[in-house]
């Protein structure tokens, strides 16, 4: 679903599965104060929507995902992961329910094998599961904004601010009225800062939500069974995640960021030592400089410098080993 709001001026198209919205509309540290500050709103329309509606939603719902939903209140944001056989992390969602209908948002291009999925769960009960991906564009005003979205649309409120599900045929109008749009690096560079995990970023093939800190936000320990749920309890009371999230004060000398998959290493053991994590997040942050996400081994010492690639890197703690 290619933006329309691609043709605003200065706007430069993100890349790989972001590549339907702008990376930045021609200065990225506007942007980003802009939405420090509360203003503007960021265009994730290319995000996935899927709703599920009927009377058994939460409790169904429920049985499939890690979070606890059986009472959750409308209006009431939250996040829910569904996990492999194994506890690896296959889907984020990203919920509330408005008393009738659960709406989420997910990474673009995912819906279709998350609908596949809970389709294949449905049985008997009275849930029907809908893509509206191509009816509805989600975009984002960060905290502190005033803006007033027009009609009577859903929204998400976090301590991040509100994402707003929006029809699609009005997301000109309200790029016009709501404005100054801000591109996807700003609002990346400040989920890094925030140290919020993103899947398709910090994880691969066998991430598990210990390792990101996911434990509490999208996973709720008190509930029953679910798929992958064993690996949770199991790491949870017996043991530890082989890896932890950690962030990055980047070297602000270095040219070019290191990307997603550049090795993490023990600073002593220079470029041709073992590898012991990889950055997952690079950004540029309008006060922060050149910040990272990375995962590395869980006995990385915590006060250790690090070299991302060869670039010097400050680690702080976000999951404690």
């Amino acid at each position: 679903m290619t933006s329309p709001l691609l043709a605003l001026p200065g706007a430069v198209a993100a890349e790989g599965r972001d590549a339907d919205v702008a990376a930045h509309y021609g200065d990225l540290f506007r942007e980003q104060r802009a939405l420090a500050d509360g203003r503007g709103f960021v265009d994730l329309s290319h995000r996935g929507v899927v709703t599920v509606t009927g009377p058994e939603r939460l409790s169904w719902l429920h049985l499939l995902l890690t979070q606890h939903l059986t009472d959750l209140p409308p209006g009431r944001a939250t996040e829910a992961l569904i996990l492999s056989a194994n506890g690896h992390i296959e889907h984020a969602l990203y919920l509330v329910d408005d008393g009738e209908t659960v709406w989420a948002h997910v990474e673009p291009g995912t819906q279709e094998a998350l609908i596949g999925y809970l389709e294949s769960m449905k049985f008997f009960y009275r849930v029907e599961v809908a893509d509206r991906t191509a009816e509805f564009a989600v975009v984002h005003l960060p905290a502190g904004s005033v803006a007033e979205p027009p009609g009577k649309p859903v929204i998400r409120e976090t301590a991040q601010g509100r994402d707003v599900f929006l029809p699609r045929a009005s997301l000109e109008e309200f790029a016009g009225e709501h404005g100054p749009a801000a591109g996807l690096l700003a609002h990346e560079a400040l989920r890094v800062e925030a140290h919020l995990p993103r899947v398709g970023q910090e994880t691969d093939h066998r991430t598990i939500p210990h390792e990101l800190g996911w434990i509490g936000t999208a996973v709720h320990l008190q509930k029953g069974c679910y798929r992958g749920q064993e690996t949770v309890a199991r790491v949870h009371n017996l043991g530890k995640p082989p890896r932890r999230l950690v962030f990055l004060h980047l070297d602000g000398s270095e040219v070019l960021l290191p990307p997603h998959g550049t090795p993490v290493r023990l600073a002593a053991d220079g470029e041709e030592g073992r590898q012991l994590g990889f950055v997952t997040t690079s950004a540029r942050h309008h006060e922060l400089g050149p910040i990272a996400l990375a995962l590395v081994k869980r006995n990385v010492p915590v006060d250790a410098p690090l070299i991302a690639g060869n670039t010097a890197a400050a680690q702080e703690v976000v999951v404690e080993p």
